[in-house]
């Protein structure tokens, strides 16, 4: 029952890290209270699984310490796992954004990662729920941990933590991994759902009713993040990519102590508002025509109607003029929270970077103790930057681990 690495989540980030240790001879075990493999795996994409993107940098993740990822990232690049698709010969295809695809199903990745698991001896210990771990004190096998299973108790020099957030409740999500954490005395940056649609208070919601519905290519901007895409109107709120990626920067403010602010829209990100307003000013049409040109006709009439430009253009003083401006480049909506974990596709938050190495993922103050994944506080946008951290962070730790 002594093995010297033992991981705790058979998702991404842990086949990664198991396959890694197991290449250079290590004797490992790999335990999941789940008895579908890497079920996160399969779900993700549609199916297809976005396993990464062309362009993957820092930049691309919030973190406590933004700082953190460059190391792992770098040492096992979106290239390094690009190689290992095409060895493994999975055929794939480019989306916006450098968004990566399988051609036929996330269950290629699956098999890829199990194979070089099973290549390398790894064992598996699934379903086995883990009821507690202890630290071992002078092992005469040189072992650091036990940890105590439905299956027995098994040993182990290393400790892999890779058992993801609390996003996807429904496939077994659970906050395991920040108990383990705490009770090893690492701090935790309050667990929030990221990537996630936005509610909005039923006062703020009523009048927006009419809109529901409503997709619109545009801007989302919030707390210094920005981004281009599809925004939905609701009949809870906001969603669609656009506000999916501006949530978890949304959702970033609470850290900070102060007071969250809306989320600002920007509903023609191609035109300079003000000086089309102008060019028009003289128009006899209705502002809510002369939009319906550049947005969904039910958009813009519905939009209009909200704030009560009902008049034509050349009727509109320069006050309403401006304020129209304002508004179709930065309609601020202030969010009542989010769908929950349940609608969520990571994790915001997590194992606090500082009591980690950069370069391994082991704790500082546990030698022989990581966390890989989704459990640190590491969260990637929407795109395939949450996977690509699974395969950096569980890289690097499986060299050392």
């Amino acid at each position: 029952m002594h093995f010297d690495v033992i991981v705790i989540g058979a998702g991404a980030a842990g086949m990664m890290c198991a396959a890694q240790a197991g290449r250079r001879g290590r004797r490992v075990l790999v335990i999941d209270h789940s008895a579908k493999l890497g079920e996160r795996i399969r779900i993700s994409g549609g199916g297809r699984c976005n396993f990464t993107n062309r362009n993957v940098g820092a930049e691309n993740y919030l973190s406590q310490n933004p700082h953190f990822c460059r190391s792992a990232l770098a040492r096992f690049s979106q290239r390094d796992f690009i190689a290992m698709i095409e060895r493994r010969r999975i055929s794939y295809h480019e989306r916006a954004h450098g968004q990566l695809f399988c051609d036929e199903s996330a269950q290629d990745i699956i098999d890829m990662l199990k194979d070089g698991c099973d290549d390398v001896g790894v064992q598996w210990a699934m379903p086995c729920p883990v009821h507690h771990i202890e630290r071992i004190e002078n092992s005469d096998e040189g072992s650091r941990f036990a940890v105590a299973t439905e299956l027995g108790t098994f040993r182990c020099q290393s400790l892999v933590i890779a058992t993801g957030g609390l996003a996807a409740p429904k496939i077994g999500a659970s906050p395991f991994g920040y108990k383990v954490a705490e009770q090893f005395g690492l701090r935790v940056v309050p667990p929030k759902p990221a990537l996630v649609p936005l509610a909005l208070a039923p006062e703020t919601l009523e009048p927006l009713k009419p809109l529901a519905g409503a997709s619109l290519d545009a801007g989302t901007h919030c707390d210094g993040g920005s981004f281009r895409e599809n925004v939905l109107i609701t009949h809870r709120g906001l969603s669609g990519p656009a506000i999916l990626q501006i949530s978890s920067y949304w959702q970033m403010q609470e850290y900070g102590g102060g007071k969250k602010q809306p989320v600002e829209i920007d509903l023609l990100p191609d035109l300079d508002a003000a000086a089309w307003l102008v060019e028009h000013r003289r128009s006899k049409a209705l502002l809510s025509n002369l939009l319906a040109e550049r947005l969904p006709r039910r958009f813009a009439h519905e939009w209009c109607a909200l704030f009560g430009w009902a008049k034509p253009m050349n009727e509109l003083s320069q006050r309403e003029l401006d304020a129209a401006a304002q508004a179709l480049k930065g309609w601020a909506l202030l969010p009542s929270g989010t769908l929950g974990y349940a609608k969520a596709e990571v994790t915001l938050g997590g194992v606090d970077t500082n009591g980690l190495s950069s370069k391994t993922m082991e704790a500082k103050p546990v030698p022989g103790l990581y966390f890989i994944g989704e459990v640190v506080d590491v969260t990637g946008w929407l795109g395939g930057y949450n996977f690509q951290w699974a395969w950096s962070s569980g890289w690097v730790a499986g060299q050392v681990a």
